[in-house]
């Protein structure tokens, strides 16, 4: 479902926008719903692509979005990794230049290690969350550090 900014009487409010899907091989749907109803009820535009989003889907969402501040993935069944194998060249040809962010079950097993972190880290995720409480507070800083560095090249 795709929401469009939202209007107070004559005067049209500019929404944050986000891109939200769940992993290539997911089809686990709450959460996605919820964290959408989440960030809608915060202020922002979800362009929310839904479960068995792949790699490509993604990026035609920043193309058609390019105001986007985030690409927001959600895996529960554990292979995040397989899903996201064509990310380092979808970012090194810049088709996606906003943050990656990733939350869910990232691995299978319950044993997390950190080595699992690290090759998301190297597949080109910015930001990796255990918990999506995290996640609007983790927008706002990203959307800080971004004003913050186009302010320094600016200078």
């Amino acid at each position: 479902m795709r929401t469009g900014p939202s209007t107070n009487g004559s005067r049209t409010t500019a929404l944050r926008t986000v891109i939200l899907g769940v992993a290539a091989s997911d089809a686990h749907a709450v959460a996605n719903h919820l964290i959408a109803r989440t960030l809608r009820d915060r202020g922002y535009h979800v362009v929310n692509l839904g479960v068995n989003t792949s790699v490509a889907e993604f990026v035609e969402a920043c193309a058609e979005h390019p105001d986007a501040e985030a690409v927001i993935i959600g895996s529960l069944n554990g292979h995040a990794h397989e899903d996201l194998r064509e990310l380092p060249a979808i970012r090194a040809a810049g088709l996606i230049t906003c943050p990656v962010i990733l939350g869910g079950n990232l691995s299978v097993g319950s044993h997390k290690s950190p080595r699992d972190l690290e090759r998301l880290f190297t597949l080109g995720v910015d930001v990796v969350l255990e918990d999506a409480a995290e996640l609007p507070g983790t927008l706002d800083r990203l959307r800080s550090s971004a004003s913050q560095l186009s302010s320094t090249r600016a200078s």
